[in-house]
């Protein structure tokens, strides 16, 4: 009977600190190495991309993201991937990550053409007419935010209630589900905002669609680029994380060639060539103020050896996204959050020390400084972060 290598949590804390560039001797010069690292950027809200950069960079500049993300030629791409989410990866992974990811186009298509049928009685034919209106109008224009285009296409002013009869409901214009089609089709792509880099007001401009890749050979690159970030990992981590079937999930870490480990949580996989415990340079202290929905809080199913449960239900919406937070030496310790005089507040949900609590305060005035008076709500409130941004004075106690 073969014993498999145990990797206790304290090796994973440490592979988690180098792989996501978390301690000071691992920090980026480029927001393009962070992509790297962590395969991507959560980029739901487009603040995480530049506060997830940001805290893995030696010298960051809200510039210098924007510059990787907006350039003539960027490095970096923002895609739809990964559960359907939006992501910022490394322009070379893009190909391969949205052949793994994305959902069958034509089905894509087929729910926006039924979804305008049943709230605003489109036909297929109306459907293809406006769409086909939308890209010669964006064309012409070069480049466009959703209100411009409306401006020149009467019928994507026209708008629909969203959860229709619940008590969430809102209303939303049919130029969202175009212009989401279109994109993850690979037809159009967002561009820089026409606000800050807080903005979610994308300007959108025509794109080349990815070159294929089998979906197979997709799959595996996806798995093994996860592995090496995120390793070790179950079946069950990788799954989650890419939204896959469980057999899908694991014909890709056989085809990666990945060995097995004991985890707490059961059999997980390492990358052979992966398979050494983390150096000894790795063991420094560090801290962290990571965004909401950033890629290390939200890497892997099973939490447990970095999250004590008993915070989740402050840390995390009711949705499963997660606040901001605070990290030390590879836990998450508490939470943080802006007030509305742009100050930073922050609370201890248990002690890590006095040395990183005195690190904590040098992180928060790195934060400051970065984000140079710059506001930024997070779009999904958690109740910590609630309470903590409507706090008028300073707190860092525990509780």
């Amino acid at each position: 009977m073969t014993v498999l290598r145990r990797i206790p949590p304290a090796e994973r804390r440490l592979r988690l600190a180098a792989r996501h560039l978390l301690t000071p001797a691992r920090r980026a010069v480029a927001p393009q190495e962070v992509a790297e690292a962590l395969i991507g950027l959560h980029a739901t809200d487009p603040a995480t991309v530049f506060l997830s950069a940001a805290a893995r960079m030696h010298a960051p500049t809200a510039a210098a993201v924007d510059h990787a993300l907006y350039d003539a030629t960027p490095p970096l791409a923002r895609i739809r991937c990964m559960r359907r989410t939006m992501f910022v990866t490394p322009h070379h992974l893009a190909p391969a990550l949205y052949a793994a990811t994305a959902k069958d186009a034509h089905r894509n298509r087929g729910d926006a053409v039924e979804q305008l049928r049943a709230t605003v009685g489109w036909s297929p034919t109306r459907y293809a007419a406006v769409e086909d209106a939308t890209l010669a109008a964006l064309t012409a224009r070069g480049r466009a935010t959703a209100v411009e285009l409306a401006a020149d296409i009467p019928d994507l002013r026209e708008d629909y209630a969203v959860n229709a009869g619940k008590r969430y409901e809102t209303r939303q214009r049919v130029s969202a589900p175009i212009l989401g089609t279109l994109a993850a089709e690979g037809r159009i792509r967002r561009t820089r905002p026409a606000g800050s880099w807080t903005s979610a007001q994308f300007r959108w401009e025509p794109a080349e669609p990815f070159p294929a890749i089998p979906v197979g050979e997709a799959k595996t690159t996806l798995a093994r680029h996860y592995l090496a970030a995120f390793g070790p990992v179950t079946a069950a981590d990788l799954k989650w994380w890419t939204g896959w079937t469980l057999t899908d999930t694991r014909k890709a870490v056989a085809a990666t060639g990945a060995e097995a480990v004991e985890l707490d949580e059961g059999t997980g996989y390492l990358l052979p060539e992966d398979n050494q415990p983390p150096a000894g340079t790795d063991h420094e202290p560090w801290v962290a103020l990571l965004p909401g929905l950033d890629p290390t809080a939200m890497g892997w199913r099973h939490r447990d050896w970095y999250l004590d449960p008993a915070h989740a239900a402050a840390l995390f919406d009711r949705n499963g996204n997660i606040g901001p937070t605070v990290w030390a030496d590879g836990r998450i310790v508490g939470a943080w959050a802006q007030r509305s005089d742009g100050r930073i507040n922050h609370r201890l949900l248990t002690d890590p020390g006095r040395h990183s609590r005195v690190l904590i305060n040098n992180a928060i005035q790195r934060l400051t400084i970065f984000l140079d008076g710059t506001r930024v709500t997070p779009c999904y409130r958690t109740p910590l972060e609630r309470r903590l941004a409507a706090t008028d004075a300073s707190v860092g106690h525990l509780g």
